[in-house]
């Protein structure tokens, strides 16, 4: 029998919202200046790094929803070989399917963190003042991205209208959340503003700024990234 990992905040949950890697479906600004091919095998390498930093964080424990092919052998490696179960997310747009996937772990759990794959920046102690203000009482926490966005969500408590007629992918997002927060009278904190990894410019940052960048491009097996970085 495998023993399952003490946490900090075992009544928590920390939901990762991801795609399988599918070229031509993830990474598209960057397929652009790298490939498809190359996009995707960045993208699943990031989606490896998340979920190992936050497994190996223990802070909560982990789900993994992925929009489609939950069978895909990338979740399945990563559902093996860390203690997260892979759920497959529900709704239309993706303001449902976040607003689904919160509202389910809210219905067993005292509070739920959201994010993403595409933050290289983020960190297990990010992480970890998340968990604490939300352990804390606070009723949301935000994480802000220098795009206008935000790179996390958590709550112990969800409206729906934090997530519908929001224009994501846009630099409205954070902005309007903010004001949903404040018209539904929901306290919330914030954290430091991080960055994501979207665009060509994201991608020579994250080599010449991260802490372990070099050999983080280099796992990317067969891509030719040297022209474009």
């Amino acid at each position: 029998m495998t023993r399952q990992p003490d946490y900090q905040y075992p009544d928590g949950r920390i939901l990762v919202f991801a795609k399988a890697p599918v070229p031509g479906e993830v990474k598209t600004r960057l397929a652009a200046h790298i490939g498809k091919q190359a996009a995707a095998q960045l993208y699943e390498q990031l989606v490896r790094d998340t979920v190992g930093l936050v497994a190996g964080a223990r802070l909560a424990p982990v789900e993994l929803h992925v929009a489609s092919q939950s069978r895909h052998p990338l979740f399945v490696s990563l559902a093996d070989r860390q203690s997260v179960e892979v759920r497959l997310q529900t709704g239309g747009d993706l303001g449902l399917r976040m607003y689904n996937a919160v509202k389910s772990a809210l219905r067993t759990a005292d509070f739920a963190l959201l994010i993403g794959t595409d933050c290289p920046a983020m960190s297990a102690a990010y992480l970890q003042r998340a968990c604490q203000q939300l352990d804390a009482g606070s009723a949301v926490v935000l994480g802000p991205a220098e795009d206008g966005g935000y790179v996390l969500i958590g709550a112990r408590r969800c409206d729906e209208r934090l997530f519908t007629d929001i224009p994501w992918s846009s630099d409205r997002v954070l902005q309007l959340t903010r004001a949903r927060l404040q018209a539904l009278k929901l306290p919330y904190e914030e954290l430091d503003t991080l960055w994501d990894l979207d665009r060509l410019e994201d991608l020579r940052r994250w080599r010449t700024t991260v802490s372990d960048c070099t050999e983080g491009v280099g796992k990317f097996a067969g891509i030719s990234l040297r022209d474009t970085l």
